[in-house]
């Protein structure tokens, strides 16, 4: 029987280079593993980043639809305004007419230049028989212009 000596070369091809081989496998195997990880990670944030992208796709979406419903209720309020306004005005005018018509009237009222000329007595001082000669009034409504003078003077001095 003839032993065979192995030199070191053979130890070499038959030890090291399968383990080699082997960490080489396992090291291919775990940065593959570390990739695949990796990527999965990469894959639940871009997730998590497109469920948040489409949430705020909705919000901004509710926020146009609101924001058109204000827009609209302005100008509902705008016009509802102007409106108001425009009958504010007429009024306004119909009153100025009605104080100028007002006004005509009592120029062309003779009675009522009468009570004016009479009240402007009693405030000089005249007495009841002037007033009444003067203005053509019956007693009875001079001294009832007499009678309010005072009320109003004792009421002014009080």
């Amino acid at each position: 029987m003839q032993q065979t000596v192995m030199f070191p070369f053979e130890w070499l091809v038959i030890f090291v280079i399968p383990a080699v081989a082997i960490l080489l496998v396992v090291f291919v195997l775990w940065q593959h593993q570390r990739q695949r990880q990796s990527f999965l990670q990469v894959l639940q944030a871009h997730q998590q980043l497109l469920t948040a992208l489409n949430n705020s796709q909705s919000e901004l979406e509710e926020l146009r639809s609101g924001l058109i419903g204000v827009g609209q209720r302005v100008l509902q309020l705008e016009t509802a305004w102007q409106r108001s306004q425009q009958d504010l005005q007429m009024v306004a005018n119909e009153i100025e007419q009605i104080s100028e018509h007002q006004q005509k009237m009592q120029l062309f009222d003779p009675e009522s230049k009468l009570y004016n000329r009479a009240m402007k007595m009693v405030q000089l001082g005249a007495g009841l028989d002037e007033i009444m000669q003067e203005c053509e009034l019956p007693r009875a409504e001079a001294e009832l212009l007499l009678n309010l003078h005072r009320q109003h003077q004792t009421s002014a001095s009080s």
